[in-house]
């Protein structure tokens, strides 16, 4: 199977409660912790602190007139899993924020939402990942402010899940089906990225 290779980014990422979901509906596997050097460490803490207002960035009519069209479509799509249209577009908003700070292509953040939650915010899954990114708790406790209660909230949920996913697409050089394995804790096993890569197709316009 050909790996698509993600383009390098990173100078995005540092220029810087409701029903839960049944815990066999989550598809988060067992994200390993590793240990982080002192300054991958720091440069993650960073990543994820200082929470702005997810405004979308949009100097011209040109990128107003594309978040546009990216919002109704994908608003459009969304609906099968939020019903109430002020919710899907905060959602969305939240989600445009976050991918493209970090240096993620909108419709790679949509397909993991999709497999590892179905955009469920309260979903816990069998290992304790919590949230529509299914982002472990011990993130919390190695780059945040050790309260992981606050990953049931969006934008800390997409904004851990969105500097994760960016550090491990840094260390796979690239590599999105590495890095894919390596957010599951299945590096190296096919089931997890080719889902992804799945659901990614079905988000993908062409914003990302």
């Amino acid at each position: 199977m050909t790996r698509p290779v993600l383009p390098s980014r990173r100078a995005c990422l540092f220029s810087l409660c409701g029903t839960l979901l049944p815990l066999d509906l989550a598809h988060a596997g067992r994200q390993i912790e590793e240990p982080l050097s002192h300054a991958v460490r720091s440069a993650l803490s960073a990543a994820v602190a200082a929470a702005a207002p997810p405004e979308p960035l949009l100097p011209t009519a040109e990128d107003q007139q594309a978040y546009a069209q990216w919002q109704a479509a994908s608003s459009q799509r969304l609906a099968r899993y939020k019903k109430h249209p002020t919710e899907r577009q905060e959602f969305l908003q939240t989600v445009w924020y976050e991918a493209r700070r970090a240096g993620l292509p909108l419709s790679l953040v949509l397909g993991v939402v999709q497999v590892e939650s179905a955009f469920r915010k309260y979903a816990i899954s069998s290992a304790g990942a919590r949230g529509y990114m299914q982002v472990m708790p011990f993130w919390v406790r190695l780059i945040g402010d050790a309260d992981d209660s606050r990953l049931f909230h969006m934008q800390t949920n997409l904004r851990f899940g969105c500097v994760i996913l960016r550090h491990y697409l840094d260390r796979e050089r690239g590599d999105t089906f590495m890095a894919l394995g390596r957010y599951n804790g299945s590096r190296g096993q096919s089931a997890y990225p080719q889902a992804v890569q799945s659901a990614q197709r079905g988000w993908f316009q062409s914003v990302d």
